[in-house]
């Protein structure tokens, strides 16, 4: 073999290492980001960051214009919730789950900012909640520390549910839900888990099949 075709064996062997190795990088950013949905970019963590300060986020609140969050009645909390508290999105108070759901049927759908399938649903939860109406209650919980970005997503799709801030995700451990998101939860009156729902819905007609409750 001549020294001229030597050079061009050892330059292509070079050129198919250099491609090989970059599909191999792109088949391991493909692969992360299909997972991007159910895993969140870092574990639990705190509720809230530090830069989510009161001042920082009544912008962001005002944007989203969210329902205010349940008050308790005066019904004992549920055992599974008991103690579990949660940071209302609308006007940074503290809620004490349990007994501030309990005596509702509620749909509690868990998700966080950066999730894809999330952002479908949330519309679809809140017009189910149109539909329902008085039957059903419909509260969201953003699992991700990152508040700002929760309220600017919220007022992007014109979303405005309920919504508990959880960061560390204590309602979804309370509640034995696996770490997916978006996940669904339906808890009777007396608060007790009637089923759990870790998937995906696109339209409220899905919602209604899944959990009940009749379009109007």
């Amino acid at each position: 073999m001549t020294t001229f075709s030597l050079r061009t064996a050892r330059w292509t062997i070079a050129v198919l290492v250099v491609v090989a190795a970059l599909m191999v990088a792109l088949l391991v950013e493909l692969h992360d980001s299909s997972h991007s949905s159910t895993t969140p970019p870092t574990g639990p963590g705190r509720e809230h960051r530090d830069a989510d300060t009161t001042a920082a986020l009544a912008g962001p609140r005002q944007r989203a214009d969210l329902s205010p969050c349940p008050r308790p009645r005066d019904e004992p909390g549920p055992t599974t919730l008991r103690g579990v508290t949660g940071e209302c999105a609308a006007d940074g108070s503290v809620v004490d789950v349990g007994p501030a759901l309990v005596g509702h049927r509620v749909v509690l759908n868990l998700w966080a900012y950066w999730c894809a399938p999330c952002a479908t649903e949330l519309p679809a939860m809140a017009e189910y909640q149109r539909r329902v109406g008085s039957d059903v209650m419909v509260v969201t919980v953003h699992q991700d520390e990152n508040e700002t970005a929760a309220l600017l997503r919220l007022a992007e799709l014109g979303v405005r549910l309920p919504t508990l801030q959880d960061g560390s995700r204590r309602i979804a451990a309370a509640l034995g839900v696996p770490n997916v998101m978006p996940a669904t939860v339906v808890l009777g009156s007396d608060g007790s888990v009637a089923q759990t729902l870790p998937r995906a819905f696109a339209t409220a007609d899905e919602i209604a099949a899944a959990v009940g409750g009749q379009a109007r």
